[in-house]
């Protein structure tokens, strides 16, 4: 995907007042609609031109865009970071699909969530909590960036804080409804996502683990201790476990009503033979143990 640059776009400074913005979104207009324009790509220029304006002159949108373009240049081939939008605090208001029609696929990934809201008082922000929070509940401190326009015309982010009680079960996309948040009667509606977790991944309910066992572990079975954000887990490993083999246990994953399960993807780590004592060991494995791994995968 591409990088568009509005302000090139528009041919304006990215510290461009809303004043300076509409008056050379209607200069390009007057020059490329296609009920007026002799250009021979006007229509793609209108379109480049509508797509920009509609950014740039929407201080949510701009604010947005201003945070995730820094750096790139028009056409780059760009990707958004992950959670890019997290701690924004946007509007209902959105914007109506079908006024998009034919813009970007850049506009689409960056500005497609932003489409709307059941109510246009409530505000929308996309939160990132840790996993503890879902197994815990807890109350958390929330830092919001609210795009505000000043007198000037320019764009500016005011910064707010609340805090928030996060239910025990919280899920990845869940709203968080904060009654009144919003101002004039609206509410704030959170939306709940994970960080990126150095042991576990989550998919819906179900919470992943890869877990390391010893090869002996495997082989004759035991019961190993899993740590868990809420605690520790002993958990069975069946005799004669494989490597990679995915042990459900049910209802340990997110809680809930039902509750997610712990998937455990089993790891076999070979102890290593840095000892003449383990070197031995290893050796005489290898006499005693009639085994062809590479005949078992034929």
């Amino acid at each position: 995907m591409e990088f568009r640059n509005y302000y090139e776009i528009l041919g304006v400074r990215k510290d461009a007042s809303q004043d300076e913005i509409k008056k050379a979104f209607r200069k390009l207009a007057r020059r490329y609609h296609p009920d007026v324009s002799r250009e021979a790509d006007a229509e793609r220029r209108m379109k480049e031109i509508n797509e920009a304006y509609t950014v740039l002159s929407d201080p949510e949108k701009r604010a947005a865009y201003d945070r995730i373009g820094q750096g790139y240049r028009q056409g780059q081939d760009f990707r958004p970071p992950p959670d890019w939008d997290a701690g924004f605090e946007f509007s209902g208001k959105g914007f109506d699909p079908r006024e998009a029609a034919g813009f970007s696929d850049f506009f689409s990934q960056i500005f497609g969530r932003m489409g709307g809201q059941p109510r246009r008082a409530d505000h929308h922000a996309k939160v990132l909590l840790d996993l503890e929070d879902a197994y815990r509940g807890a109350v958390r401190q929330i830092a919001l960036r609210v795009p505000k326009m000043d007198a000037s015309g320019h764009v500016l982010l005011e910064n707010r804080t609340l805090n928030v009680k996060i239910p025990k079960g919280v899920h990845e996309g869940q709203i968080i409804r904060l009654a009144g948040q919003a101002g004039q009667g609206g509410d704030l509606l959170l939306e709940v996502h994970f960080r990126q977790h150095e042991r576990f991944s989550v998919e819906g309910l179900d919470v992943h683990l890869a877990l390391p066992v010893a090869p002996w572990e495997a082989a004759l079975g035991a019961i190993v201790q899993v740590g868990m954000p809420d605690g520790d887990l002993k958990v069975r490993i069946p005799p004669g476990t494989r490597g990679g083999r995915p042990l459900r246990v049910h209802g340990k994953g997110i809680p809930g009503n039902p509750p997610g399960d712990l998937i455990l993807k089993t790891e076999i780590v070979l102890p290593p033979a840095d000892t003449p004592a383990a070197k031995a060991f290893y050796e005489k494995m290898a006499r005693e143990f009639p085994f062809d791994p590479r005949g078992r995968a034929e």
